[in-house]
This record gives C-alpha cells, sequence and structure tokens, in this order.
C-alpha cells in the first residue's frame, strides 16, 4: 500500500483527498517510479473541476522527478536506482507513479530531483516555444506574459541567452522584482500593456507573443504585434479565448497566430532527449535558474491548488511526498 491524492468527483481544491491505495505495478515497457517530488500544473485544475472531463476516480499528475523502483517487462534502458524525470508520466499526486520507458528523462549527476522534478513540463514548454513554434532570433523583440510564473521565468531565461529583447508582464511589484532577476529588459502591468509595447518599440510593434493568460490578454496581446507578427497562445490561465474570426488577423497586419501544446513537440524519445539535455545542460552550466517557488506535502494538494489558481505562487509548485 502507498498514499495517493484521490478524486472523486469534480469540484473545487477540497475534492483531492489523501487516501491510501495499492502501489502501481509496472506494465510491459513501464517504470515504477518513487515520486520525490510531483510537478503541480494548470492543468490538473482544469481536470480536477470537469473543465476537461475525466474518468472518476483518478489520480492526478503526470509530471514528477524519482527514482526508479522496478521496471516492466521489455525494458532495457533503466535499472532500479535510476533517477529520472517525466512529464508524461500517470497519476503523478502520489508516493509510486509509473510512466512509460520512452518517456522517462534521465536525470545527470548534479541535478537534484526537486529540480529535476520542476523542469520537464515548464521547461520543455518553454524550449519548444522559443525554439520550434517561433525560432526566435537575437534581433527579434519579444513579449512574454506572467514573467514571475513558472513557464515565464524559464523562457526569460532562455530568451536572454539567444540575445533577444524580452518585455514581460507581471501582477505585482514582487513578481516585477523575480522578472528583471531572470532578465526581462522590459516589466510591465497587466493594464495598458499593449499601448506600452507600442510605446517601447516606437510604434512597430513586438516579433512574437507567448501567451499563457488566454482570454484576458488575448485582444490586447493581438495589438502587441507588428505586421505579420505571430501570436502563441499556448495556456488560458485566465479563461478559455473565445472565437475569433479569422479576419481579424487580417485586419490587424497579416498576423499568425497558433494554439501549440506539448504533445506535439514530443512526439519521439529522440525529440524528448534534445529538449531535456539541453535544459539540463543549462541547469549544470548555471545557466538556468529553476524556481521553485512552494513546497507543499502530499496531503496539501488541495491548497497548492487554491494558491495556484489564486494566483498567489511564483515560479513552480512541487508536491512533496
Amino acid at each position: 500500500m502507498s498514499s495517493a491524492i484521490v478524486v472523486q468527483q469534480s469540484g473545487g481544491p477540497e475534492v483531492l483527498t489523501l487516501a491510501s491505495a495499492d502501489r502501481p505495478e509496472p506494465g510491459p515497457g513501464q517504470l515504477l517510479v518513487k515520486v520525490a517530488a510531483a510537478g503541480v500544473n494548470f492543468i490538473e485544475t482544469y481536470q480536477r473541476s470537469g473543465v476537461y472531463p475525466v474518468e472518476h476516480p483518478f489520480t492526478p499528475g503526470a509530471e514528477a522527478a524519482g527514482t526508479v523502483e522496478a521496471v516492466g517487462e521489455g525494458v532495457t534502458d533503466y535499472s532500479a536506482g535510476d533517477r529520472v524525470a517525466f512529464a508524461e508520466g500517470k497519476g503523478t499526486y502520489a508516493e509510486y507513479a509509473l510512466v512509460d520507458a520512452d518517456r522517462a528523462l534521465p536525470v545527470p549527476d548534479g541535478v537534484d530531483l526537486e529540480t529535476a522534478a520542476a523542469l520537464p513540463l515548464q521547461g520543455m514548454t518553454a524550449h519548444y516555444l522559443i525554439n520550434s513554434t517561433f525560432e526566435v532570433q537575437p534581433e527579434h523583440t519579444v513579449l512574454v506574459h506572467a514573467g514571475a510564473g513558472g513557464v515565464g521565468l524559464l523562457i526569460i531565461q532562455l530568451l536572454k541567452a539567444k540575445g533577444a529583447r524580452v518585455f514581460t508582464t507581471v501582477s505585482t511589484p514582487e513578481k516585477e522584482d523575480l522578472a528583471r532577476g531572470a532578465g526581462a529588459d522590459e516589466v510591465l502591468g497587466y493594464e495598458g500593456f499593449a499601448d506600452a509595447v507600442m510605446s517601447l518599440t516606437d510604434g512597430v510593434g513586438v516579433d512574437v507573443v507567448y501567451d499563457g493568460v488566454g482570454k484576458a490578454t488575448f485582444d490586447e496581446s493581438l495589438r502587441s504585434l507588428r505586421i505579420r507578427g505571430t501570436m502563441v497562445l499556448f495556456g488560458g490561465a485566465s479563461g478559455p479565448v473565445p472565437p475569433v474570426d479569422p479576419q481579424l488577423l487580417n485586419s490587424s497586419g497579416g498576423l499568425y497566430l497558433t494554439r501549440p501544446s506539448i504533445v506535439h513537440y514530443v512526439r519521439t524519445p529522440e525529440e524528448r532527449r534534445w529538449r531535456s539535455s539541453e535544459l539540463f545542460d543549462a541547469v549544470l552550466a548555471g545557466q538556468l535558474d529553476v524556481r521553485i517557488g512552494a513546497r507543499y506535502a502530499l496531503g496539501d494538494a488541495a491548497q497548492a491548488h487554491e494558491d495556484l489558481e489564486g494566483r498567489k505562487t511564483t515560479g513552480k509548485v512541487l508536491l512533496v511526498p
């Protein structure tokens, strides 16, 4: 037996309850991982609340890092005792979780397991956004929303390493300090940010907007873009964006609009290893600071969700069994 968060029905954070559960058994091609820390992500709040339908009962979570406890039939690349991280596991709000071996990421020596747990989803998201969805070059000017969030702090650092000019938005003075510490060139409030962007760029606009906020920022994000700029909508923390008339993209300057998700950018083990290895290498070289904004005991998952939804957190939120 082990402990896990079990959700019996959709609802608020209070439906996240700690319960005893059978320890999972790895199937063919799977790893059983003893979880050192699990990442808490917005998608789990959507699953918990019913915005994204799921079958009940279920244990949330797909991201974690820990030590391999056992391997399933056919696994040859890993053995008990290996350290791994992953963003595509099952039921990680628990003491033990399963992941397909080809979706696991080896954690190099020198990277602690909490840092490793904080990096896969948000780190690989930041990596694909700036290297694949829109390949940022040194001459580009970029707007990143929620610069003090988990993705925001990572993407700012990675963009500055590329030599780009980076604008970001935040909601509090504390978050402004964090965004500036990550290297942002300009830190803006949400109110009137499009006007500020246009003023800072002499009326030209930015080359690309990375928007994980969604409904509350979408229209102004489009207005912040230069002619033929690219709008990358990768999340909806403030709610889903209403349907968009394609003619708006034309009248706003022949804009590009895309709605990516990580599943389309980690399609092979090789692609996962490319993204994760560059991120881990940056951590080891001291070029990427992974901020863990809050740690909660596994039984405090409800509080973690409440704080995340209330925008009270910065950086990465972890559950520690």
